[in-house]
């Protein structure tokens, strides 16, 4: 029995176009509820929600018959801590604010067992054997594993080619909003400016063969992204699509 097929990272490779939502409640319960809505991927967020690796851990089970990916994106690129979500069952990890080709290739390392990596042989005990399941795991994980790098200040974009040059990278996901308060736009990702950075990153990744990603939280966003090429784009946040819901029934029936 070998490490489970990523679906996500497959359809990367092939090209395919897929349509992801944040999760950010920090609750099994919304993260199984947004399961069920046809999303190919759902972040885990680690950096910005309110969660733990118990936390995540329960979101991944959350999403075990969900046929949308989970994506775990951890607060920092810290090896322990990816260690830790990929034992808890994560195949696809976003790891935020990455500057360097140096810093990437020591993510990459942190992914992948010995020798071609660093990661700790501690999963025979953990969700992601299945507690021991699949004894064939460790020889077979490594290909399973998806490693989304954010890019998202001047720095990272100055050294944009030299991380895509880097194996083991499927992806770089632009992150707008800290790219645009970087470029002195606080928070303005739809300047003009920022928008023609996001345009020739999306471009520069597509044509080093690595995917390109960015959520966007406005229907104008999201279209320009798709037009820009983007291939996994993120379409919403789940707290902030309750809290327009709600706000928006509250103002209609007041």
């Amino acid at each position: 029995m070998s490490a489970p097929v990523n679906h996500f990272k497959q359809a990367l490779k092939e090209g395919q176009r897929q349509i992801g939502c944040w999760c950010t409640f920090g609750e099994a319960i919304t993260t199984e509820l947004m399961g069920t809505a046809g999303f190919d991927w759902l972040v885990v967020d680690g950096e910005h929600a309110p969660n733990d690796i118990r936390s995540i851990r329960d979101q991944l089970v959350a999403l075990a018959t969900s046929s949308a990916e989970p994506v775990v994106r951890v607060p920092i690129g810290e090896a322990w801590l990816i260690k830790q979500v990929l034992d808890a069952g994560a195949q696809t990890v976003l790891v935020p604010m990455v500057e360097t080709a140096d810093q990437a290739a020591e993510l990459v390392r942190a992914c992948h067992y010995p020798p071609h990596g660093t990661r700790g042989v501690g999963a025979t005990g953990a969700r992601a054997t299945q507690f021991g399941a699949v004894q064939n795991y460790i020889p077979t994980a490594d290909a399973q594993i998806c490693i989304l790098l954010q890019v998202e200040n001047r720095k990272g974009i100055e050294n944009l080619d030299e991380i895509l040059a880097l194996e083991g990278i499927d992806g770089i996901f632009i992150g707008p909003s800290d790219l645009s308060t970087d470029m002195g736009h606080q928070g303005n990702s739809a300047h003009p400016e920022v928008r023609a950075v996001i345009a020739d990153a999306i471009n520069r990744i597509k044509a080093a063969g690595k995917a390109p990603g960015i959520l966007g939280v406005t229907d104008e966003a999201t279209q320009a992204y798709a037009d820009m090429g983007a291939q996994f784009l993120a379409v919403g946040i789940d707290v902030l699509l309750l809290a327009q819901g709600a706000r928006a029934l509250a103002a209609k029936w007041r």
